[in-house]
């Protein structure tokens, strides 16, 4: 079956691609150490190999560094400020609800998949997380193409995924906090590729296995040894693949395990009084994962004016433990965020360390075991991997600020020949 070679422009981006499929990889919370522990036990041959024949290197994700922001940054093509997910979770200040951006009507800038599978190509998204459906469908199902998650693979509809039968495809449905619910993404590209129902693939993962697992323990190599297995079989149809992740990950526990963890938003009202509203942007469905505990935080100032923004900046400031604290403009500006969903100013904290609400906020049985979680600067760059050598021009690139949401203009319009 022949693959359309015509080009298409989205937000700016004109991409040129060759009559070879495309598959791109978001591994969820794929610190760069998880990629080095399994390569050096030799784990994973063929991403070794692509690494040394094509290329390896880093990128800089979006902020805050989590799964919605970034995922639709790589999908966009561009940073929070355009496209308007600026968290999982934020603030409506107009009608005064905390609200899951999970939804593409939250989206102020079109996907890359629709005008792909109006230029010919067809597109197939798998999604571990449910969560991130909406906004990777808006648009394509219309246009003719396939977007579905593993969590919820037995529910495909032709009307409403583009596919049916799932199961039947690619094997049963498997539990959400697993390692197999990200291996079955890369198996259902790989089916759909050899199959012919796609040759235009986002892949994209769960972060269960790097919340829950270090880069050097068993499980973490088995997950990654499955993995590149995965990535081999796409090689070998054809495919030219890239790989970046939406975030890293890292240890926010003191020695006994426990989480370390500044409740901010008592912080705050211990010493100025009650009223602050402190928004967790990790805040999703997945709290097994992370317990709503990472390394950003929007604040809202008390509505009824009694402390200034200077105030609660200089107090915040000086918690031992936080790393960085801006403005609302500020932080639009540096970190690329959408200004009208934003608190009056944010907050991250150290490598080890999350920010919290209160006690009362979070129940943190959910993370029995240890905490390892995300958010701030220190899981802000992340892998950033094209199976194929690239133009000088591109090469040039990667070694300036290369960002993980140009992974699409790399891996279609980078490649020599």
């Amino acid at each position: 079956m022949s693959i359309a070679t015509n080009p298409f422009t989205v937000n700016g981006r004109t991409y040129n691609p060759t009559a070879r499929p495309i598959a791109v990889i978001c591994l969820d919370g794929s610190a760069d150490e998880y990629l080095d522990a399994a390569i050096a036990r030799g784990r994973m041959p063929n991403l070794q190999r692509i690494s040394v024949t094509g290329y390896r290197g880093f990128a800089r994700g979006a902020m805050p560094s989590f799964t919605n922001v970034n995922n639709t940054s790589i999908v966009t093509g561009v940073p929070p400020a355009i496209h308007g997910i600026g968290g999982n979770f934020f603030f409506d200040t107009e009608t005064g609800q905390e609200v899951m951006m999970n939804s593409s009507r939250f989206l102020r800038a079109e996907t890359i998949f629709p005008k792909a599978q109006q230029a010919g190509r067809r597109v197939g998204v798998v999604t571990a997380k449910e969560k991130l459906r909406d906004i990777f469908a808006n648009g394509l199902i219309e246009a003719g193409g396939i977007a579905f998650s593993s969590e919820k693979a037995a529910q495909a509809q032709c009307s409403t995924h583009g596919i049916d039968q799932v199961e039947a495809l690619v094997g049963p449905t498997p539990a959400i906090y697993s390692g197999e619910a990200s291996i079955y993404v890369l198996r259902a590209g790989v089916r759909m590729l050899a199959s012919g129902l796609a040759d235009f693939l986002y892949l994209s993962t769960t972060d269960f296995m790097q919340h829950k697992h270090t880069p050097e323990s068993l499980e973490a190599l088995d997950f990654y040894g499955a993995l590149d297995i995965e990535i081999s079989r796409l090689l070998t149809l054809g495919a030219v693949v890239g790989v970046t992740a939406d975030h890293g990950m890292n240890a926010k526990q003191l020695p006994d395990g426990s989480p370390n963890v500044i409740y901010l938003e008592s912080e705050l009202n211990q010493r100025f009084g009650a009223g602050f509203r402190v928004i967790l942007p990790i805040t999703d469905p997945y709290v097994v994962h992370h317990g709503a505990l990472g390394s950003f935080a929007q604040v809202h100032l008390p509505t009824s004016g009694n402390v200034s923004l200077a105030e609660a900046l200089d107090f915040v400031r000086a918690l031992p433990g936080i790393s960085e604290v801006l403005d609302r403009s500020t932080a639009a500006r540096v970190m690329e965020l959408p200004l009208d969903r934003m608190g009056n100013f944010v907050v991250c904290s150290g490598r080890h360390v999350v920010i919290g609400r209160t006690p009362a906020y979070h129940d943190l049985k959910a993370i029995e075991g240890g905490l390892r979680s995300h958010g701030g600067r220190y899981e802000e760059m992340v892998p950033f991997i094209i199976s194929n050598p690239l133009k000088p021009e591109y090469t040039a690139r990667a070694q300036g600020d290369p960002r993980n949401f140009d992974i699409f203009d790399f891996t279609i319009n980078g490649p020599r020949g």
